[in-house]
């Protein structure tokens, strides 16, 4: 029997609450989990007509895998990554290739597609996937730029119809603030503290 849109969901709902729950609590688990919540989530968004997601979570499983990597191996001398915060040029850096990518995926999405919500849709696809790439690298700053894409993301899929995702982006915005003490008090239990990710 065929699984239901909203059954699917719902089934990716769960899945992506425990990976980012187990990424505050720096669980290595989260990445592979949400490689399958992110392929399940592939298929909601394309029956939504949200084609910037769509692409967003092929990226996203491309990143879990570095991420599950990273975790492990990326630490000086090939040991487990630390929590580290960016630099205010790296930072920066990364705020203008998220409006960069986010406006030029809208404007292609808004000319040559039917997608729902093409610019906005695209620039938070292009900023989540900045967010997704700094917590691969365990930055901080990681937490307040999700912070601040899912406060759109629910607006979003409230429009759209998709009430369950729109109540996980709400969730989001705990597990940010959560996450983002964590990390903050990992970082600090760490002596010196490291001076961020290298622009």
């Amino acid at each position: 029997m065929a699984v239901s849109m909203s059954t699917l969901e719902f089934v990716a709902v769960g899945l992506t609450l425990l990976a980012v729950y187990l990424t505050t609590r720096q669980v290595i688990w989260c990445w592979p989990l949400s490689m399958v919540s992110v392929a399940l989530y592939a298929v909601v968004f394309y029956q939504a007509r949200l084609y910037a997601e769509v692409g967003l979570q092929t990226l996203y499983f491309a990143l879990s895998a570095y991420g599950w990597w990273a975790w492990r191996f990326a630490g000086e001398s090939r040991s487990e990554l630390a929590v580290t915060a960016a630099t205010p040029r790296l930072s920066a850096k990364l705020l203008l290739l998220g409006a960069i990518v986010g406006g030029a995926l809208g404007a292609g999405l808004n000319r040559f597609t039917n997608a729902s919500l093409p610019f906005m849709d695209s620039m938070l696809a292009a900023f989540s996937l900045v967010a997704q790439w700094m917590q691969t690298r365990k930055i901080l700053q990681a937490w307040l730029l999700w912070i601040a894409v899912d406060v759109f993301y629910v607006g979003m899929f409230l429009y759209k119809g998709l009430y369950p995702t729109a109540g996980l982006y709400a969730a989001f915005l705990y597990l940010a603030a959560l996450g983002h003490i964590e990390w903050r008090r990992s970082m600090a239990s760490v002596r010196p503290v490291q001076g961020g990710s290298p622009a």
